[in-house]
C-alpha cells in the first residue's frame, strides 16, 4: 500500500499543470507543517515554501521522490494515522461518485459551477481538494460509523454532496455525531431545509449550500472542472 500510495501522490505532482501548489494540496492533507517537512529533508522551510508556491523552476523528479517520500515517513511517525485512511479502496452503497482534485479549488469557485447559494452563516472563503457525491438516505443507512471514513477518499477537505435530501437533518446529524469533517456540504435539489440542519452547520463552522442541479447535472458540472 505504501508503494502505491507514493506512485498516486508522484504521478499526480508530475502530471499536474502546477506542481508545486499539488505538492502543497498533499502536504495539507497530511497535516504536516513546512517547518516539520523541511526538518526531514534537512533544508529550510523557505526552499520548501517556494517550490509550494511555484517561485521556483517546477521541482525535479529527484526533488518529488524525496517529498513524497518524506511525506509518508513523517506520518510513519506519528503513526501512520493518514496512509492507513488514505489506503482505503472500497465504497459503501450510498457513495455515486468520488474525485480528488489535482490542485485546490476555492469553494466559491465550485458553488459558482454548481449553481449553488450559502444557507447558513459560514464563510465559504476555502479550498476544496475533491468532493464526494452522496445518495443522502442510502449512505445514512448503508455506512456506519467504522466505514464513515470511506466518504473521505484521500481528504477531508472536500465538500461533501448530498442527493434525495428532504429536509438535511439527518446527513447533518451523522456530520455532527462523526470526528471527521468536511471542507464544506451542498444538498443537491432538496426540499425544505431544515433549521436544525442549518444551525448544525454554523456550529461545525461548516458551510452548507443547497443547489437546484439533480445528481446528473452535478456529477457533469463537476467532470468539467
Amino acid at each position: 500500500m505504501e508503494a502505491d500510495l507514493k506512485e498516486k501522490i508522484a504521478g499526480e505532482v508530475v502530471l499536474s499543470s502546477h506542481p508545486g501548489r499539488t505538492l502543497r494540496k498533499w502536504r495539507e492533507d497530511f497535516g504536516i507543517s513546512q517547518r516539520d517537512l523541511a526538518k526531514h529533508l534537512t533544508t529550510v522551510p523557505s526552499v520548501v515554501s517556494d517550490y509550494e508556491s511555484e517561485r521556483r523552476v517546477s521541482p525535479g523528479a529527484a526533488f518529488i521522490r524525496r517529498y513524497v517520500d518524506a511525506l509518508v515517513e513523517v506520518d510513519a511517525e506519528h503513526g501512520g494515522r493518514i496512509g492507513q485512511r488514505l489506503g482505503v479502496k472500497t465504497h459503501s452503497d450510498g457513495i455515486l461518485g468520488l474525485r480528488e482534485f489535482s490542485i485546490a479549488i476555492p469553494l466559491k469557485t465550485l458553488a459558482d459551477a454548481l449553481e449553488a447559494r450559502a444557507v447558513s452563516r459560514v464563510d465559504l472563503h476555502r479550498d476544496i481538494h475533491g468532493y464526494t457525491i452522496l445518495d443522502a438516505p442510502r449512505a445514512i443507512l448503508s455506512i456506519d460509523a467504522s466505514r464513515f471514513v470511506e466518504v473521505y477518499g484521500w481528504s477531508t477537505q472536500r465538500v461533501l454532496i448530498f442527493t434525495n435530501v428532504k429536509y438535511g437533518r439527518s446527513p447533518m446529524v451523522a456530520i455532527r455525531a462523526h470526528p471527521l469533517k468536511p471542507a464544506a456540504v451542498v444538498f443537491a435539489n432538496p426540499g425544505r431545509i431544515d433549521p436544525l440542519a442549518i444551525r448544525l452547520s454554523e456550529v461545525e463552522n461548516l458551510p452548507l449550500l443547497t443547489t437546484s442541479l439533480r445528481a446528473p447535472a452535478v456529477l457533469e458540472r463537476l467532470e468539467e472542472m
